[in-house]
This record gives structure tokens, sequence and C-alpha cells, in this order.
């Protein structure tokens, strides 16, 4: 959340509230909540315009309904969610019996000028126990923008489906390397479906 202050900091030297506008900056604003219930995929078609410099997703408790990786891409003017990117994965391990702790690129994950889905998790797939599933969130930048490239930064944490666990922490980033608008992102699992959990999507702060 933002903080206002005046310029010279003196609060004595303040002559008018901040207006609405100058408030809401930098604060997030929820614009879309969508809950799986063994859902093939699930979309973001509408609020992804010029209104935001931003758009963030929140991933709670995402649970899937076969062991797979959890994925994303984006629509571009078309009907189709595979636009152009390239993209770099690394990820954190650590085995719940602390056999083991490891740092490692995940090359079979990124992509060079690629337009299907990215993988939003590692090669190590998410666990199926009841108590198993994905957290995380991902950030789009200025998806409106005819000029310049997409940027997207996204992390994950989930358990693996392993016959000991890991914990693993995700780190995704890329760019969808298109100068038409990105007017819609989709979600799902590698394999099978998402079983349940919910995501937000937000604006964050006005277009400036």
């Amino acid at each position: 959340m933002a903080i206002r202050t005046a310029v010279n900091r003196a609060l004595t030297e303040i002559t008018a509230l901040p207006t609405a506008a100058a408030l809401v900056n930098g604060n997030l604003t929820l614009l879309t909540t969508a809950t799986a219930s063994s859902s093939a995929t699930l979309d973001f078609t509408s609020s992804i315009n010029s209104t935001y410099n931003s758009y963030l997703f929140k991933f709670i408790n995402i649970h899937p309904s076969a062991s797979s990786e959890f994925y994303v891409n984006f629509r571009d003017g078309s009907t189709a969610y595979d636009a152009t990117k390239t993209t770099t994965l690394f990820r954190a391990a650590h085995r719940e019996d602390d056999a083991s702790a490891t740092l490692a690129y995940d090359a079979a994950d990124d992509k060079a000028q690629g337009t299907g889905f990215q993988a939003l998790s590692s090669s190590s797939q998410i666990g199926l126990d009841n108590d198993e599933c994905l957290s995380g969130e991902m950030i789009l930048f200025d998806p409106s923008s005819t000029t310049f490239v997409k940027h997207f930064i996204a992390k994950t944490n989930y358990v693996s489906n392993d016959s000991v666990p890991n914990f693993l922490n995700s780190f995704t980033s890329g760019y969808c390397n298109v100068t038409a608008a990105i007017d819609g992102v989709q979600f799902k699992m590698g394999s099978g479906n998402i079983d349940s959990g919910t995501m937000k999507m937000y604006g964050v702060g006005p277009k400036q």
C-alpha cells in the first residue's frame, strides 16, 4: 500500500486533502475471483485492459486431480492462448526428511520464442494427497501496451508427489514477445483438472 506524504514532509504545509485517485494509487482492487471445481481451465477474459499498470493473480490452495505441473498461457487478441514467449524458471527444493536440499535451473520448462503453455511449477509434480496443494502469485505488467513486450513474474510454493515429499519454491519469469495487447490469461494443469482451489485477479493502482 502506498503512503502519501506532503512533499516537504511538513504537515503544516498541507492546504488540501489528497484526491481519491491519489489515495488508491498502488492499492489492490479485486476484479475477479474464480473457484475451481474439477475445472479443465480457469480463464480470466475480462477486466484485463488499460485501467491498471499491472495485474496480480493469486493462487490459493490449488489441488490437482492428477499429479502434474501448473501452467499459464496468454491470449493476444485471437481466441487462442498462444502468445509467443521467452521465459526462465528455477526452483529451490527441500525434502521432508532433510535428506537433500537443492537450488537448480529447470531447463526443461523454459521457452525460447515458444507458444505453448508455460509451467509455473517445476518438473517435480504437485502432490495428490488431500493436504497437498500449490499456492503463489503472478504479476502481469501493462498488458494493454501495443508498444512494448509484456513481462510477467511468478512465484509458487507446493508439495511434490514423491515417496518422500519435497517442498518446492519455483520462480518463473518471461515476456510475451508481441506488440498486440494481452486480453486473456488461462491457467490449467499439465494433465487432469484443477480439482479445487481459488484464484483472484487484482488491478494494481490506476493507470499512470
